[in-house]
């Protein structure tokens, strides 16, 4: 990691929050289609740069976002934002266009036990059916993103091959026409100077498509995760704010890299994310209401570093005690 990375000198950075998605379909409690609308609304005034707000899946699969057209339409749209929908197929494309989706979110695994695990279907299959979907987005002149999952390693096969990867994204972009990829640790297995590995390799051989970096804390990697990606030249980061979310397919797996925790270290490092810290912990703190239990923010718990705490109430004959004894 160069030293560079240790000063942000006002270098722009783009936090994509997936907490309203990616956070809120793996909870048990379903959260009120109304309190979805607010909290993606609070988002995007807190300055996010992109949200991806629900996900276009069968309501049977993820019963906690069969509410994706009503959010999505009903949300206060805030001028560059972008406001992203995940969809798993060419129907889900159809939902999300008439929805008015700013861009399509497409997802398949680098690996086939993943992807079979996770889509139940081949990577063929996945990879034909991505097919169909970017051609509905095309048509509608919407924009498209193919999120690959598992680019820094499986939970079934272990460690994933920087070629396979890049090939995988080679597809997409000469296939499919992809206006940019996601590399997702979708299980938190990425590790910092492999995260640079494969940036920087990404970079070079794809210099002119939009990439994402798609980090998971369930190591306690995240941070360093994506200061690495920073070091390489990554400009665009998921996260989730309160650090909701998991994969049932990961063991302990956490939710992604905290969006109000990295937003808070990067500004102390002197990068602008564009995010205003107090309204994003603001909608940080709602969320144990909303989905019923604990979240894993610290920033939350313990507050920004100079965010300070009053004195003790008898401070003062403390300190006239210690003067006395001299």
């Amino acid at each position: 990691m160069t030293n560079d990375v240790w000063n942000g000198g006002g270098r722009r950075l783009h936090l994509q929050e997936v907490g309203t998605r990616d956070g809120l379909q793996v909870e048990a409690q379903f959260v009120p289609t109304e309190d979805k609308i607010a909290l993606v609304n609070a988002l995007a005034d807190a300055g996010l740069a992109k949200i991806e707000v629900t996900s276009f899946v069968s309501p049977k699969a993820i019963p906690q976002l069969r509410d994706a057209e009503i959010v999505l339409r009903e949300i206060h749209r805030r001028p560059g934002v972008v406001y992203s929908a995940l969809v798993p197929n060419a129907r889900g494309a159809e939902r999300a266009v008439e929805s008015k989706a700013d861009e399509l979110n497409l997802v398949m695994s680098a690996t086939a036990s993943h992807n079979l695990t996770n889509l139940r279907m081949t990577q063929a299959q996945s990879f034909a059916a991505l097919k169909d979907t970017a051609a509905v987005a095309r048509e509608a002149g919407v924009p498209i993103n193919v999120s690959l999952s598992c680019c820094f390693g499986c939970p079934m096969e272990g460690d994933v091959a920087e070629d396979v990867v890049l090939d995988w994204c080679a597809r997409y972009v000469q296939e499919m026409g992809s206006d940019g990829i996601s590399l997702c640790d979708t299980t938190g297995m990425a590790y910092p100077t492999q995260v640079e590995r494969l940036t920087r390799a990404f970079r070079r051989r794809f210099p002119h498509t939009q990439l994402t970096l798609h980090f998971h804390n369930t190591r306690g990697m995240g941070l360093a995760n994506v200061l690495a990606g920073i070091a390489a030249g990554a400009d665009r980061f998921d996260a989730s704010v309160g650090g909701i979310g998991g994969c049932p397919y990961a063991p302990g797996a956490t939710g992604n890299v905290c969006t109000e925790e990295i937003a808070h270290a990067l500004a102390l490092m002197g990068y602008d994310t564009g995010v205003d810290l107090e309204r994003l912990l603001a909608a940080g703190r709602r969320l144990p209401g909303l989905i019923g239990h604990d979240i894993p923010s610290q920033l939350v718990k313990a507050g920004r570093r100079l965010d300070l705490h009053p004195r003790p109430a008898d401070f003062e004959a403390i300190k006239a005690r210690a003067e006395a004894r001299g």
